[in-house]
């Protein structure tokens, strides 16, 4: 399918007014009203996502490149099954238990998405440079280069494409998790999602829902085709 479609869909359905009139058969014919207009949820619920990865970003590349230099690999294993519980844990219990320490709304959401999708980023990181060729890595070190230059300029950009495939995994991830922020006062797509539920409204979740599963798709088609 054309790239193109996801993000045009997602336009097409943040046109005010345009998915309510759509959805409203769900609800006898009545229009159904969000506590803000769509493309706001959007915003907020994309901005979550994008500061979500940031975070996760600033921790795992430093991460992953200390446990994969010679020395560090005592700390590997040890890495890779701590964040590996982070999804092992609902995301609903995580956000429970850091409610008491950070209150209610963007705060406890963010330490949620960001151990929920730290796995794919530091995972595939960790694939990408330990499944290097020996032979170019020796080259690069015969040729004069510091461990940093060799880092820089021959084991990232080789590596790029698999953990550019574990960030847009964590990216898609974290849109769908994102929508349990909303319990939490934390906005976005999950307020639809949340209301139509206490309402027994489907066609407020089916709004919430629709929106952000077209706003994953759209970004997933954003990334390079280097992360296929």
């Amino acid at each position: 399918m054309k790239k193109w479609v996801w993000p045009f869909l997602l336009l097409l359905a943040l046109v005010p007014g345009w998915l309510e009139k759509a959805v409203a058969p769900l609800a006898a014919g009545i229009v159904p009203t969000l506590d803000a207009p769509l493309w706001k949820l959007t915003l907020d619920h994309l901005l979550l996502v994008l500061l979500a990865e940031a975070l996760i970003l600033l921790i795992a590349v430093p991460l992953v490149v200390f446990v994969t230099r010679k020395g560090n690999h005592a700390f590997l294993q040890l890495t890779e099954t701590l964040t590996g519980l982070g999804q092992t844990v609902p995301t609903l219990a995580i956000l429970a238990l850091a409610v008491p320490a950070l209150g209610f709304g963007v705060y406890p959401t963010l330490l949620g998405l960001v151990l929920y999708g730290l796995l794919p980023v530091v995972s595939n990181g960790i694939a990408g440079l330990k499944n290097l060729d020996e032979g170019v890595l020796d080259a690069a070190t015969g040729m004069g280069m510091t461990g940093l230059q060799r880092l820089w300029r021959i084991e990232f950009p080789l590596a790029y494409p698999v953990l550019l495939a574990g960030i847009r995994t964590s990216t898609v991830y974290n849109v769908g998790t994102a929508t349990i922020g909303a319990a939490l006062g934390a906005g976005g797509l999950g307020s639809p999602i949340i209301n139509g539920l206490s309402q027994q409204n489907f066609a407020l979740v089916l709004m919430g829902a629709l929106t952000a599963g077209l706003l994953a798709l759209t970004l997933e088609s954003l990334f390079p085709e280097a992360s296929s």
